[in-house]
């Protein structure tokens, strides 16, 4: 693995969050202009590829990768068709993981599914089933995420307390999300039998941006 490949992972996995030039130096032990001049150079190579679609983005020492604004309308496209379908199992696994273990970070959520949650996340918050609840306390104060007022209405529960138990009581670990819990169960059986409050969708405008974070892969 290259030094640059090396850089480039770092800032996927730290998706819409982005990572710090000082954690990129604790990370690969390189020496920070060593760092600078690599990420210009990756920013170089995303700007002259025409079939690439991302592009290296900077706020002060902060680095993540967002798709660049040539791309919008289709990503738009990605963003917005879901409002009007079915939660899929992918954004059921994010929202159970959200609903137990709250307030969650992206990491967090992304350990527990061993893989990228980013734009399900990003659909879970345009739905009004999910927001942000604050910072955590940790480098880089990752944004915390908890069920809205609107997941309840949504489940039909009166209080977050009224979340079906699960099977091992306590804690929420990988086999029970990826094998579908009773949460999941209950879920997905309400929509099977229940339209989606769709007249709902509509009161929750998409705040598109052109520098929309994305990354490939994000929902499997």
């Amino acid at each position: 693995m290259t030094n640059l490949a090396q850089l480039e992972s770092l800032i996927f996995v730290a998706g819409d969050e982005g990572i710090e030039l000082a954690e990129l130096a604790v990370l690969t032990g390189f020496d920070r202009p060593m760092i600078t001049t690599m990420l210009d150079e990756l920013a170089e190579k995303y700007q002259a590829d025409n079939d690439c679609s991302f592009e290296l983005l900077q706020s002060d020492e902060t680095y993540r990768l967002a798709t660049k604004a040539i791309v919008a309308p289709i990503v738009k496209q990605f963003f917005e068709a879901p409002l009007s379908t079915h939660l899929t199992q992918a954004s059921l696994e994010v929202l159970a993981i959200i609903a137990y273990r709250q307030p969650v970070t992206r990491i967090e959520i992304d350990e527990v599914r061993g893989v990228q949650s980013s734009s399900i996340i990003q659909k879970l918050q345009l739905r009004n089933l999910i927001t942000d609840v604050g910072r955590k306390n940790e480098p880089g104060r990752p944004i915390m995420y908890g069920t809205s007022s609107y997941f309840l209405d949504y489940f039909g529960l009166a209080n977050i307390d009224d979340l079906p138990p699960l099977a091992a009581a306590t804690a929420l670990d990988d086999d029970q999300v990826m094998s579908g819990d009773l949460f999941l169960t209950a879920f997905n059986k309400r929509l099977q039998t229940e339209p989606s409050p769709q007249a709902d969708d509509d009161a929750y405008p998409i705040p598109f941006a052109v520098e929309m974070e994305s990354t490939p892969n994000m929902e499997n």
